[in-house]
């Protein structure tokens, strides 16, 4: 087990996503003989190498041939082995959603996938190395558990919390390198359970991924500017989605805004709407996200700024929210 510190934070947060899910599986591995990473030439990218050098009876480099990496990996799962496999997230939840769809889905092999700079982590390089559709697509498929860490810090605890998760979880990573940190210190965490990162508001900022700490800093933002408490939870798991919180927030606050780097159909907006929409009473959803669109290539400062999806973004939309609620 790795341990949750605030050098450790830190250290996380310095190197992104990546190299920390790739130290995080490399130390359940030296404890755990049954753990395998299986892999698309990603061994690097995956922050897989130490655990390559040291271990590399537990590490498989398929090469560029995602679609048989996840053959590899349910036959793996199917003798008892606990398989992740990684490559760039829009192979691994695209080009591989048939194998998906059949081993893990249908069959029920466990895998737990993960993707690659999700979102639009690499926007400069246009849409075939983006991803804006897999959380939609993935949650569609039974037995897939989708899930989004809002800092490096998560990126540990999902590593872990998959490992023993009974079914197989997409795990959508969405930097290049380096994050801000939401976390300093250890917290309580399990798949399916959202974080409250500020508890109390009259509007609830419901968000995943590096988005978390955006809506962060714009609730902070507006309550020294306005006064007033903004709530904001870390839905880290689209599914299975925290139905018993969105339950207590029915009464509890006036409007739920959800932010995600991901196309508002499908995606966390749509979990949350959906739960909502048989249900007599619930308070209005802003969905935040990209629309029914594929943006021009830009970077992922600019592709964020320019969908309303970073802090000052965020901002606007509680105060526009606000006025009309109030």
């Amino acid at each position: 087990m790795m341990e949750y510190t605030k050098k450790n934070a830190k250290r996380w947060s310095i190197i992104g996503q990546r190299p920390t899910f790739g130290t995080a599986l490399f130390e359940l591995a030296k404890e755990n003989k049954n753990i395998m990473a299986v892999v698309a030439d990603v061994v690097n990218s995956a922050g897989l190498a130490n655990m390559n050098k040291e271990l590399p009876e537990q590490v498989i480099n398929v090469g560029i041939a995602e679609q048989n990496m996840m053959g590899i990996a349910a036959g793996l799962s199917s003798e008892g082995y606990t398989v992740f496999t990684a490559t760039f997230a829009p192979f691994q939840a695209m080009r591989c959603l048939e194998q998906i769809r059949v081993n893990q889905g249908y069959m029920g092999h466990k895998v737990v996938m993960v993707g690659l700079a999700g979102g639009v982590a690499y926007g400069e390089l246009g849409f075939t190395h983006c991803t804006i559709e897999d959380v939609a697509l993935l949650r569609a498929i039974p037995n897939v558990a989708v899930v989004t860490p809002a800092d490096s810090m998560e990126v540990v605890k999902i590593v872990e919390a998959a490992a023993e998760y009974p079914g197989s979880v997409y795990i959508r990573l969405m930097d290049k390198t380096g994050i801000p940190m939401v976390y300093e210190e250890d917290y309580e965490f399990a798949i399916g359970k959202a974080v409250p990162v500020i508890p109390e508001g009259d509007i609830a900022i419901i968000a995943n991924g590096p988005q978390v700490y955006h809506a962060m800093k714009a609730a902070k933002r507006y309550k020294e500017e306005h006064g007033r408490d903004i709530a904001v939870y870390d839905f880290h798991t689209v599914k299975p989605l925290d139905e018993e919180l969105l339950s207590r927030l029915v009464g509890q606050v006036k409007a739920i805004i959800t932010v995600e780097e991901h196309s508002v159909i499908g995606g966390l907006g749509s979990a949350v709407a959906e739960f909502y929409a048989d249900k007599p009473q619930h308070p209005p959803v802003y969905r935040m996200g990209f629309w029914d669109e594929y943006p021009h290539g830009a970077s992922h400062e600019t592709l964020l700024n320019k969908y309303g999806l970073d802090e000052a973004g965020i901002f606007n939309e509680i105060v526009n929210i606000a006025e009309s609620v109030h």
